[in-house]
């Protein structure tokens, strides 16, 4: 029998988002609860948040079992979403309570809806007039009945909100509380779009019938940088709504996207929900209820948006989907482009994955025609694909301390006396990696981990960036005491910066990185202003690939093309090929062609060749058939053990056991290799050592690994993560 409500005294199962290993029996509360009620229980002498999982056990004494305190109010766990986190926690091999933790992520669902002040017209006269409250009250008397925030009343009326509540304390201005959670405004479906070209139309329409059919499927859509996928898969978002149902799209970079939600706003009518690190708490839990009531027809949002409470998920888009922060790399290991996959399939939603340069997962799966796969080949408008060379640096003659060759330095001042812009890209935040003393050699790392910390002049400190700490650049060497002997190694991009105004003097140089700006706000504002011509010469990270348009850049020059080719990660040439073919791609996204010119001291490195072909499908047939014969990923399967604790012996004492007893693994023909120090082999003071499974393409592998780690004990501060489909390898 399925249970659906539960009467008042019933037994209860209810999940909570305690680390427990199982559901708690509770007494059904006083008017009863719906199988998937969201509810506060007690536990212990403290209140928390669970949900409703299922009819209780009944294995203990029924008179000592407590009651449910009280229910919130918010729509019930769908029967969809309890399946996907079982699923997905079943994936990922994470336990239950952290998935929920994941669902539940909105401060205050248990708070009674919070109060915000709006402003109207009062029935009061000031005893005094001045120019700025006339402006209030005019404006007010305009709009009639209209009510505003404080905010939005003192910039409409370009007065400071102390004006308006001077009014407020004459009666002229009536201030009142208003409910928090408001529903979003009504999108329109049947706004036209922009004129779609052939190709575009043609890709457009076939997402849009596979979305109107109401059945699972997943669209690879590959276009070239600036091919117009946006506004194909905008069609799709509409082909939703006229549905009834929900869309949901995601993108790596979620708080530097404010033209992309001017592009929503102006193809539906109004403002999508906006699901990110940088919303307030308040707006986290509006969106929260009002996707569960569905009263939110669209949300934009980072990876975590996947969690919340849909109604009715009709489209799930994975904007850039090869970008690697889709991979949530602590707490619960998950990739979202493959929770969306899943989250889809389970609901009868279409999934559209958006990219220039695909995973090797996706173009795989699109080869085996487990996707569909739809290609742009032309970009939109006049704009077309920059021109792509090799600066050979072996031929430059570089002084050690420059970075920025001849070549390209004389290929920027030609753009410069053109009037256009131009970027250096160089995937390192900071200053320098390195800081070393001159005298000794020793190299300033981490007290908390094994890594060296990046000199940020910036913010005048050396930075972990594996742990956030920071300490002040030291005036004389930690390990021999010499004064004025410490020295920057190799570039970051401040560096950069410094050495692009020498060279550029009478240049607008700005230099963009995530950790040089105090807010996602005041990086998104220096983009707008980049765009809109406010810099000559632009130095960025990676940051600046990931979809920005910068109308009047046609020249990037990427100080150092061979960076990603080092180290032994798997996916070391693919992330190459796409971050290069990416960053290119900002150049001449208008009428002006562009340029891509790569400094490199192997120009005959295959994946440089294949960067400056343009031939992507050889490069991902190339890798594919490497990849294949190794029996790796894309073509086999592998996780990630990660141990670690303040005591390295323990750490590695449990490690030895595992390795030792693989019984559970050789049945399902895995291969275990390890254990070995991580490559950055303590992070916040927590020593770390890695196991590596690999096994073939069809093995449950999953199944195998819970047998397997369930050997072994874990004591103290020991901690053991299992990484399924490991992204990095750190």
């Amino acid at each position: 029998m399925t249970h659906s409500f539960f009467d008042e005294g019933a037994l209860v199962a209810v999940l909570t988002t305690q680390p427990l290993d199982r559901a708690l029996d509770y007494k059904a509360p006083e008017g009863g609860c719906h199988l998937g009620a969201f509810v506060e229980v007690p536990l212990g002498p403290r209140k928390v948040l669970g949900v409703v999982w299922g009819p209780g056990k009944g294995d203990y004494d029924y008179a000592k079992i407590r009651s449910v305190i009280r229910v919130l109010d918010a729509a019930p766990m769908r029967l969809e979403m309890r399946d996907f986190l079982q699923k997905a926690a079943a994936y990922t091999l994470t336990p239950m309570p952290a998935m929920l933790r994941l669902a539940t992520r909105a401060p205050g669902l248990g708070d009674p809806p919070s109060m915000r002040k709006i402003y109207r017209r009062g029935f009061g006269v000031p005893d005094r007039m001045t120019d700025a409250r006339r402006r209030v009250l005019d404006f007010l008397a305009d709009y009639g009945d209209l009510s505003f925030t404080l905010k939005e009343l003192a910039e409409l009326s370009g007065v400071t909100p102390s004006v308006v509540k001077g009014l407020v304390t004459k009666g002229a201005v009536a201030e009142e509380d208003s409910p928090r959670d408001l529903p979003f405004p009504p999108m329109d479906p049947n706004l036209p779009g922009k004129a779609l070209t052939a190709d575009q139309a043609d890709a457009a329409g076939k997402i849009a019938a596979a979305v109107a059919s109401g059945a699972y499927g997943t669209t690879l859509l590959r276009g070239v940088t600036g091919s117009g996928k946006t506004e194909v898969y905008l069609e799709a978002v509409a082909a939703a709504l006229r549905a009834g149902r929900q869309a949901l799209v995601l993108l790596p970079e979620i708080a530097l996207t404010a033209e992309f939600l001017k592009r929503v706003e102006i193809r539906f009518g109004a403002r999508p929900a906006e699901w990110h690190s940088g919303a307030t708490m308040t707006e986290r839990r509006r969106i929260w209820r009002m996707v569960g009531q569905g009263n939110a027809q669209l949300v934009i949002g980072a990876r975590s948006a996947l969690f919340l409470p849909y109604q009715n998920l009709g489209l799930i888009v994975v904007d850039e989907e090869h970008d690697t922060s889709y991979k949530q790399e602590d707490g619960v290991l998950y990739n979202a482009r493959d929770m969306a996959v899943l989250r889809a399939s389970l609901l009868g939603a279409q999934v559209v994955l958006a990219s220039a340069t695909p995973s090797l997962e996706s173009w795989a799966n699109a080869e085996s025609g487990k996707y569909t796969r739809l290609d742009l080949e032309a970009r939109f408008g006049p704009a077309v694909m920059p021109t792509m060379k090799t600066i050979d640096m072996r031929n430059e003659k570089l002084p050690s301390d420059r970075w920025v060759s001849d070549t390209l330095k004389r290929a920027v001042d030609a753009r410069l006396d053109a009037g256009e812009q131009a970027m250096l890209f160089l995937n390192r935040r900071g200053y320098a990696p390195i800081t070393l003393c001159r005298a000794c050699g020793h190299q300033v790392g981490c007290d908390q981990c094994d890594a060296r910390m990046v000199e940020h002049r910036f913010l005048k400190r050396l930075m972990c960036h594996q742990c956030g700490e920071t300490k002040p650049m030291p005036d004389k060497c930690p390990s021999c005491d010499a004064e004025g002997r410490m020295a920057a190694v190799g570039p970051g991009v401040e560096r950069l910066g410094e050495e692009a105004v020498k060279l550029f003097p009478d240049a607008r140089v700005a230099v963009l990185s995530s950790d040089m700006y105090g807010s996602a706000r005041a990086l998104k504002a220096e983009i707008e202003g980049i765009a809109a011509g406010g810099a000559d010469v632009i130095i960025g990270t990676q940051l600046v690939a990931k979809g920005h348009n910068f109308p009047n850049l046609t020249l990037v020059g990427v100080i150092d093309a061979d960076l990603g080719l080092q180290g032994s990660d798997l996916r070391a040439a693919e992330r190459t090929f796409q971050l290069m073919r990416q960053v290119a791609g900002r150049a001449g996204r208008a009428e002006k062609h562009g340029t891509a010119l790569l400094q490199t001291y192997q120009p005959d490195h295959p994946v440089i060749r294949a960067i400056l072909a343009g031939d992507e499908e050889g490069f991902w047939r190339a890798e594919a058939a490497e990849r294949e014969q190794a029996g790796v990923p894309p073509y086999g399967r592998m996780a990630g053990i990660i141990l670690s604790g303040p005591d390295v012996g323990q750490v590695f004492e449990v490690a030895n056991v595992l390795a030792r007893n693989t019984a559970a693994l050789a049945r399902v023909g895995a291969q275990v290799y390890g254990p070995a120090p991580a490559p950055i082999a303590r992070i916040r003071g927590r020593h770390r050592v890695r196991l590596l499974v690999k096994a073939g393409k069809g093995v449950a592998l999953q199944g195998a690994i819970a047998q397997w780690i369930g050997q072994v004990r874990l004591k103290g501060d020991l901690r053991l993560a299992v990484d399924i489909d490991p992204q990095s390898f750190y």
